[in-house]
């Protein structure tokens, strides 16, 4: 009895064969599959003249947009009228010193109705004449407000300009790696140019003058020069980061995309853009401290208290963390061929957050304006204390590499 299944299978395979390369011709099984499925929506025209004639199969009507298509679509839509093209002019001089125009292209997006507009600073630096196209072909010149070479940063304004369009700003707080991103720009000038990606990766890194760029964005959405300045947007057209920078292609192709580009969060503009409509620059907030990150490693063969932290190694005259008291090291070292200073404070949290990295402390004083009180935990030597810190501007400090 328990057999009798088996049998019926075996029964049904062997007639199915006998069935198909038997008695069927070869290709009636996917005719007969060709035909469960609906005709093609196409038809044929024939096309007539000295050559002679011959026929092409032509769609009947033009296919609906998938949902993915749509989609594209829809934030093209949405957010081209507020991109727009940067043609900046700087005066050269050749051999005989005679002055020669340059010109540099970039993008930019609109900010509001009254014309003002972002755009990274290196797109604008140096320019004698700025001027901006807008996605309906009118152009306008442009005035330089203000810059923050820091962050790359330029906010620069056009007037008596009708009916512009502000982008929407999201935030760059919880991106994902994976989520899908948009980028807008005027690539080699070719303007109103969309490409798609995904976020690749949220990393730290040095901008074209060695500036850091905290936790950029970056995509595998193609960009490429005159880009920069554009925005880098979500599935719903909304700004979440500004195309700055794109990564030297390996085969030395440095002027063109390698699949890797960077932006800056948007949440980062938008505190320097409240620095520029408070003070009429950014005031960068800073600790005035050159520091030493901690690892396990470090920690053991040094003796400190915990495996991870930010160590001081100096505190620099006049700034913020001389006037909170904190310490810098106070004995010589070496770390392969770079000297470093120990036996200063230990960095280990700020604002109730944990400091592991450089990059964890940058992230709290991205938060901050200048002139703000934090409240930091250290370990001098072995005894961990909180201390409060207000943040000096990183402009009124001496110079030194500090945060």
């Amino acid at each position: 009895m328990k057999l009798r299944p088996v049998l019926l299978v075996l029964l049904i395979v062997c007639g199915f064969y006998y069935l198909t390369t038997r008695m069927m011709p070869v290709g009636a099984l996917a005719g007969l599959l060709h035909h469960s499925l609906p005709l093609d929506n196409t038809t044929t025209a024939t096309l007539s003249g000295p050559a002679g004639s011959f026929s092409l199969t032509e769609a009947a009507a033009a296919p609906a947009f998938d949902a993915e298509e749509q989609q594209n679509i829809a934030v093209y839509k949405r957010a081209l009228p507020s991109v727009v093209n940067i043609t900046s002019t700087a005066v050269a001089f050749d051999f005989f010193y005679g002055p020669v125009p340059q010109q540099g292209q970039g993008s930019g997006f609109i900010l509001n109705k009254e014309g003002l507009i972002l755009t990274n600073n290196h797109v604008i630096d140096n320019a004698q004449r700025v001027e901006v196209t807008l996605s309906d072909k009118h152009q306008y010149k442009a005035k330089v407000l203000t810059t923050d070479k820091a962050h790359d940063l330029a906010l620069i304004k056009i007037e008596n300009a009708p009916n512009l369009v502000p982008a929407t700003l999201a935030g760059s707080q919880g991106l994902t790696v994976g989520q899908r991103v948009y980028a807008i720009g005027n690539p080699f000038g070719l303007s109103g140019t969309m490409t798609r990606g995904i976020i690749s990766a949220i990393r730290s890194i040095r901008g074209q003058e060695g500036n850091p760029i905290e936790d950029a964005i970056q995509t595998d959405a193609a960009v490429n020069p005159g880009n920069s300045g554009g925005p880098l947007l979500n599935s719903r057209g909304e700004v979440i980061g500004i195309t700055t920078l794109i990564a030297s292609n390996p085969n030395g192709g440095a002027d063109q995309s390698a699949g890797i580009g960077f932006a800056i969060p948007i949440d980062t503009a938008k505190a320097v853009l409240d620095d520029f409509a408070k003070y009429g620059h950014v005031r960068r907030p800073s600790l005035d401290i050159v520091t030493l990150p901690i690892g396990p490693d470090i920690a053991d063969q040094i003796g400190l208290p915990a495996e991870y932290g930010i160590l001081i190694e100096r505190v620099l005259p006049g700034g913020a963390a001389e006037r909170a008291g904190l310490h810098g090291g106070t004995q010589k070292a070496w770390e392969g061929n770079t000297p470093v200073m120990l036996g200063g404070d230990l960095i280990v949290g700020a604002d109730g957050q944990t400091i592991t990295t450089p990059q964890d402390l940058s992230n709290v004083l991205n938060a901050h304006h200048a002139g703000d009180t934090i409240s930091l935990v250290i370990f001098r030597g072995h005894q961990q204390i909180s201390v409060k810190v207000t943040l000096s501007d990183a402009k009124e400090t001496a110079s030194g590499q500090s945060v």
